[in-house]
């Protein structure tokens, strides 16, 4: 080593992604500082309580409450306390001492992103969150740095391994929604609040996170269109691999043009038919994949584990280095880039393919008058599946199941075919309606 001087690391949060954080600093010091050329020092981990029961035992003098006097005079801040404050307080008061800062905080930096970003730039610092995205899977300093010099036309994800770990249940062995969701949750997939998994919050705080990095603009989350997998049925996932495909939640950041001619960003989160041949479809239990489409680099995808302590705790690790080597080669973070200031357009801009349930009356002229309203909305169809229902006794019971699989058309037109479709009289219902996604 050439001598610098050790540096501060302050830590704030020790679940379980910071507890094997600060294991991996005290274990692995030295190789760390044979990497950084410098020592890093933990000079302390702020938290609630002290004597709180923690999975890996640390030092009981590293702890404090005090996390604002432990923030003071860090080299840099680790935060993985999670929530918006005091977390947010503690970032602004740690970059504008100067301190780097490294946090796996998706729902601050979705929320708060760019604000921190501007605060870290004012004064030189570093600010990096490649564990706020996918946990272990290098996807955040790819699309911000290795592809930088490209133009990213589409990112599509399974980020949210709890809702993954789900639907593969459902689909490889049959489990029920319940069955499954009770699985994940005992085996610790599900935030203690299921509903930011299973209705998308989690994974479209994800999509805007990548949304903003890939296309170099600020894609607030409240404009990501959401939707999460609640709906999907036994029923829906059995059409879905009768007809090829597999049901994976997946967030996707895309660049488009709307009807009227202007280029912008789409991000949304949806369930969504994927063909069994597309790698995402391989995707099992819990964990994550990012496939991305670039002009120049063409498709990539990056495959691992989107959560665990350990898991994440590498991937902050991958940031803690970066900004202590930062430190001793002297200079200015690099700043993120939001300069391209595309809009962000609605959902009914984007251009996918429907696969359609309807419940429908058996008689003469039905596939007429469904084929009229497609007609009518600018929509074709590129398949037609029709099953006659029969009562117990065996008779048919004046009633069929279609499903109806689009051509591609804009969002908008098709979810009018939709509303449509329910108001038909020779339609009972319409029983599931899921995009077409992935084309690879």
């Amino acid at each position: 080593m050439n001598g610098y001087r050790d540096l501060r690391v302050a830590l704030l949060g020790c679940g379980s992604v910071g507890a094997q954080t600060a294991r991996l600093i005290l274990e692995h010091g030295d190789e760390l500082a044979a990497r950084i050329g410098a020592r890093l020092t933990l000079a302390g981990i702020a938290v609630r309580d002290v004597d709180a029961k923690r999975d890996v035992e640390l030092p009981r003098e590293l702890f404090t409450t005090d996390a604002e006097r432990l923030v003071q005079g860090a080299d840099i801040v680790i935060e993985l306390m999670g929530g918006i404050e005091p977390a947010k307080s503690l970032i602004l008061k740690a970059l504008e001492g100067g301190a780097d800062v490294v946090t796996a905080n998706k729902a601050l930096i979705a929320a708060h992103g760019p604000e921190l970003a501007d605060a870290a730039e004012q004064v030189g610092a570093q600010l990096s969150y490649e564990a706020a995205v996918a946990a272990a899977i290098p996807i955040l300093r790819p699309l911000r740095e290795s592809l930088a010099g490209d133009q990213i036309t589409r990112v599509l994800g399974i980020v949210n391994g709890s809702t993954n770990y789900i639907l593969d249940r459902m689909d490889r062995f049959g489990d029920s929604a319940e069955d499954a969701a009770r699985v994940a949750s005992e085996l610790g997939f599900l935030e203690a609040d299921p509903t930011l998994d299973v209705e998308g919050y989690d994974a479209a705080q994800k999509a805007t996170i990548l949304a903003s990095i890939a296309f170099h603009t600020e894609v607030p989350v409240e404009t990501v269109h959401r939707e999460g997998i609640t709906a999907i049925t036994a029923e829906q996932i059995e059409a879905a691999r009768s007809a090829g495909f597999v049901i994976k939640l997946l967030a996707i950041a895309e660049r488009i043009t709307s009807s009227d001619g202007v280029e912008g960003v789409s991000a949304r989160v949806y369930p969504a038919l994927i063909r069994r041949d597309h790698p995402l479809a391989a995707v099992h239990e819990g964990k994550n994949a990012v496939f991305v489409e670039a002009e120049a680099a063409g498709e990539l995808m990056f495959y691992g584990a989107g959560a665990g302590g350990s898991e994440t705790a590498s991937a902050v690790l991958g940031d803690l280095v970066s900004a202590a080597r930062r430190h001793i080669a002297g200079g200015p973070g690099i700043p993120g880039s939001l300069h391209a200031e595309l809009p962000v357009l609605p959902v009914g801009e984007v251009t996918t393919a429907y696969q359609i349930m309807l419940e429908v009356r058996d008689q003469p002229g039905v596939l007429a008058a469904i084929a009229g309203i497609l007609a009518e909305h600018g929509v074709s169809a590129a398949s037609v599946e029709q099953t006659v229902l029969e009562s117990h006794g065996g008779e048919r019971d004046g009633r069929a199941t279609l499903v109806i699989g689009t051509h591609q058309a804009r969002e908008a037109d098709l979810a009018a075919t939709v509303d449509a479709l329910r108001s038909a009289d020779a339609v009972h219902a319409v029983t599931s309606v899921l995009r077409l996604e992935g084309n690879a």
